[in-house]
């Protein structure tokens, strides 16, 4: 059971929620400057003072009036910002002191102000809109010159273009509009008076804008613009409270059109009539569930509902078995007054209880809105009769087969057993076109059934003469209930396959939109996208993406480029207009090709192309329909991959510079400890050079040479990390003698400061490995400083080498605390620390062991952090491996 209770409009529940939670506006419109906006705003505060509010004066223009600076006088006035600008302090409206103080009531003079260069907003109305944001109630003045969409209007009417506007969209946001109007006579008078400019000014505004036609012009605006908005907010009143219409205080007119000839007829009507009452209208058609439309209705229904879109009408596309209810159901809601309707042609019969054509259904229930019965200017041409098409001779071939099939078989059970009805037989021949081929098969078969049944099956057989009156009576039952039967079994194969086209193109849609969710970038989406819709569609599809200041093709399938000058333009003002373009559409119809702006939001991400071979027919309505959704998933998954994108730079770069501060800090750290040892030695030698004696000189210059070395073994690893990098390391190799190096290395730890206990195990014969000395120093050094740093001061470490075949392996190990399990992995990466110490080696910012492995790595060699074992249950080692042959410098 259907329920026809009225009920709420979703969008305007959700319109009434969004403004819950933040402040409400008032705006005090008028036609001009000096009808008294801000002094009735100004008058309406006091009163709401006098009332309990906290009024604060955000900022309002006097202008030097006597009577509008005395109302401001004993009102709360928040300083003005001082902004510089070109050399002096600008006062602009500080918005961030307004938010601080949060009044109840905050007066904003001049909604449609461009701020000074260095505000937080460009436009006043901003502010405006950041304080409703923060909870705050809003008073604000304002001309309807201002108005972005009167700008042209206005232009015509004064012969001046007003440079600051305010977008429409501000305006709606508005809980209530004041009109303050005066009249053009009593404008004139007070602005001769010197009231609303100085004299000069005055004389000079009188002979341009202040021309009485100028500001009757220009009233007519404000009322006009006022009335418009009272009458969304009484519908947007209406639909959330389910509350149903007309409610006649403007007029809404609603045109009805189907698929035939006289729909863009309507179109224009509609239109015209429309342009006469200065009311909004709509454009509506209804499909009744399961029907299908021939190709050239669809077609024709399509560029009806184009056509009113583009004469301004609000199009809707409804679903319904009873049109006039649901007719009226949406006139109700959206509080239509008038309806009009075409003239269908009059029936030839009309029985008692039928309603009639859709024009007299409207009549009939229609309860307090016009309906306009549209006539046909001229007699409609003489409908030519040809034979219906649906199912084609093959349909009518089977009801004819079907026929002969049940009357066979009818005759032979006829022969062998007695049976009382014999029609049963045909009203299966019936059922079985009727579900194959649809209506009109079944009702060739329905005739045929009946003519056949009476021929062969009653007396007197073989003719269709009828002897008995009780049998034509049941000839003619019969022919009603095949009639009905194939009437009701056409349409449900036909409500059949309307629902399995729609099930395949949801399907197809999911698929769509699930194949580009799992997609990572935009070029795996644009190739998905344009593989997909050529599939959906039958035709060539091309996807083209910013780039460079124009277009390029980021996918098509067939995978051609084949866009010519024609093309490639209107893709540029489909991109640019936020419009279809090309082939099909009133903008570069010559294009080969249809192109549709791929859009979310504010962010264009793209065209979207169909080509139109020649000779080839426009999609039709479904197609389109079907076309459209595509084009707005395939929007949204480019705009969800460049996002993704941009966040995945945003990592990098917020990585980047977390690195950066690190190595900074790091080295700035480390360089600091050894530079204030040397600035330090350094300084007590030359200040108390004569007060020392030679042991303690001796110490002072050997803690500077010590800390000059580790500067330097700091510099050389970071110049070491950059040329690895940049692959610009130079290797100059020669014979090493393994046991100098690694000694050279303990001495040094132990010159150095180092407490633990170092040894050194080495086979008696010598090890040689074929290397860059210096580097390897540095390698075998970042670890051996490694350990020193991290195993503590009592560890004991251990340096062992020892030949393999075809390689040296050097083991350095101590046995501190060893490296924590989650360090393990990234011990050789860049950056990579301890949590209880700065550093790793050379330097604190976690370069040492990356230094390492890149050395070690460059000689052909490996380094490894070698797992404990029962022999070394603690402690950290590191093995390292170096060719012991010569092999070529990379």
């Amino acid at each position: 059971m259907q329920d026809d209770a009225p009920r709420a409009s979703p969008d305007a529940l959700l319109a009434h929620a969004e403004r819950e939670g933040r402040g409400k506006l008032r705006l005090f419109l008028g036609a001009a400057p000096g009808v008294g906006k801000t002094y009735a705003m100004l008058g309406a505060a006091r009163a709401a003072r006098a009332g309990g509010r906290d009024v604060l004066v955000g900022i309002v223009e006097t202008h030097g009036r006597a009577d509008t600076e005395a109302m401001v006088a004993d009102l709360e006035v928040l300083p003005r910002k001082p902004i510089p600008y070109r050399g002096r302090l600008v006062p602009e409206f500080d918005i961030d002191a307004a938010l601080a103080r949060r009044p109840s009531l905050l007066l904003v003079d001049e909604y449609a102000h461009s701020n000074v260069e260095g505000s937080r907003h460009p436009k006043r109305w901003q502010d405006v809109a950041e304080c409703l944001k923060a909870g705050i109630d809003v008073w604000t003045t304002m001309n309807v010159q201002h108005v972005e969409s009167l700008n042209d209007v206005v232009q015509r009417i004064t012969g001046v273009r007003v440079r600051e506007t305010v977008p429409d969209t501000t305006l709606e946001v508005a809980d209530e509009i004041v009109l303050v109007d005066l009249p053009s006579d009593e404008l004139i008078r007070r602005l001769a008076e010197g009231k609303v400019y100085v004299e000069d000014t005055a004389t000079r505004a009188t002979q341009n804008f202040f021309k009485p036609s100028n500001l009757t012009a220009l009233r007519e605006l404000a009322l006009r613009q006022v009335a418009a908005q009272v009458d969304s907010d009484l519908v947007e009143r209406m639909q959330g409270g389910a509350i149903e219409g007309p409610w006649a205080a403007g007029e809404r007119l609603l045109v009805c059109i189907g698929p035939d000839r006289q729909a863009e007829r309507l179109v224009r009507e509609g239109k015209r009539l429309a342009d006469l009452l200065d009311a909004p209208w709509f454009a509506v058609t209804i499909e009744r569930p399961g029907a299908v439309l021939e190709a050239n209705e669809a077609s024709r229904l399509d560029a009806s509902l184009q056509l009113a879109k583009s004469l301004g009408a609000e199009t809707h596309s409804l679903v319904a078995a009873d049109l006039p209810a649901e007719i009226l159901r949406f006139s109700r809601f959206e509080n239509v007054t008038q309806i009009v309707v075409g003239k269908a042609r009059s029936r030839r019969l009309k029985l008692p209880w039928s309603e009639g054509n859709l024009a007299d259904a409207l009549v009939g229930r229609a309860k307090g809105v016009s309906v306009l019965v549209l006539t046909e200017s001229e007699a409609p041409p003489p409908r030519s009769w040809s034979w219906p098409e649906p199912g084609g001779w093959i349909g009518y071939g089977t009801a004819a087969g079907s026929v002969a099939l049940a009357t066979l078989l009818g005759t032979e059970l006829v022969r062998f057993v007695p049976l009382p009805n014999v029609s049963m037989l045909y009203l299966l021949a019936v059922l079985t076109p009727a579900l194959l081929y649809g209506v009109w098969s079944a009702v060739f078969a329905s005739f045929l059934s009946f003519g056949a049944y009476n021929f062969f099956f009653i007396d007197p057989r073989g003719t269709f003469t009828v002897a008995r009156p009780h049998e034509v009576l049941a000839l003619v039952v019969f022919l009603i209930i095949a009639v009905a039967i194939s009437a009701v079994a056409g349409q449900a194969r036909e409500q059949m396959r309307a629902s399995a086209r729609r099930t395949r193109a949801a399907r197809r849609l999911y698929e769509f939109t699930r194949t580009l969710s799992a997609l990572p970038d935009v070029g795996a989406v644009a190739e998905a996208a344009a593989t997909e819709i050529n599939a959906a569609i039958g035709r060539a599809v091309t996807i083209l993406r910013p780039d460079a200041g124009d277009l390029a093709i980021a996918a098509a399938w067939p995978p051609d480029d084949r866009l010519d000058v024609p093309a490639r333009t209107a893709a540029r003002w489909a991109h640019e207009h936020g419009e279809k373009a090309g082939a099909g559409t009133q903008t570069l119809p010559s294009s080969g090709w249809t192109f549709l702006p791929l859009a979310v939001q504010d962010s264009k991400v793209g065209v979207l192309g169909i080509e139109r071979p020649p000779g080839a027919e426009s999609l039709d309505a479904e197609v389109r329909t079907l076309l459209s959704a595509l084009a707005e998933q395939t929007a949204a998954a480019l705009h969800r991959a460049l996002l993704s994108t941009e966040v995945r730079s945003a990592r990098t770069a917020a990585e980047t510079e977390r690195v950066r501060n690190i190595l900074l800090a790091s080295i700035s750290h480390d360089f600091r400890t050894p530079l204030a040892s040397i600035l330090g030695s350094a300084t007590a030698l030359i200040d108390y050079r004569d007060r020392l004696d030679a042991a303690a000189r001796d110490d002072l210059l050997a803690q500077v040479r010590d800390e000059a070395r580790q500067l330097d073994q700091m510099v050389r690893n970071l110049l070491s990390m950059t040329r690895l990098e940049a692959g610009a390391l130079e290797i100059t190799k020669d014979w090493v003698d393994i046991r100098e190096m690694l000694e050279r290395q303990v001495d040094q730890a132990r010159r150095r400061g180092a407490t633990q206990r170092f040894s050194v195990d080495l086979p008696p014969e010598p090890i040689l490995a074929f290397g860059d000395g210096t580097l390897l120093d540095q390698a075998v050094g970042n670890v051996v400083g490694n350990a020193v740093k991290h195993a503590g001061a009592n560890a004991g470490v251990t340096l062992r080498a020892r030949a393999e075949p075809g390689g040296i392996a050097i083991e350095i190990a101590d046995d501190g605390p060893g490296v924590p399990p989650d360090l393990r992995e990234h011990v050789f990466e860049k950056f990579t620390r301890m949590r209880t110490s700065t550093a790793d080696g050379g330097d604190s910012a976690g370069l040492g062991l990356a230094i390492t492995k890149g050395i070690v790595e460059a000689h052909g060699g490996t380094v490894e952090l070698l797992p404990p074992d029962a022999a070394r249950p603690r402690g950290a080692a590191f093995l390292i491996r170096l060719p012991s042959e010569r092999a070529p410098t990379p």
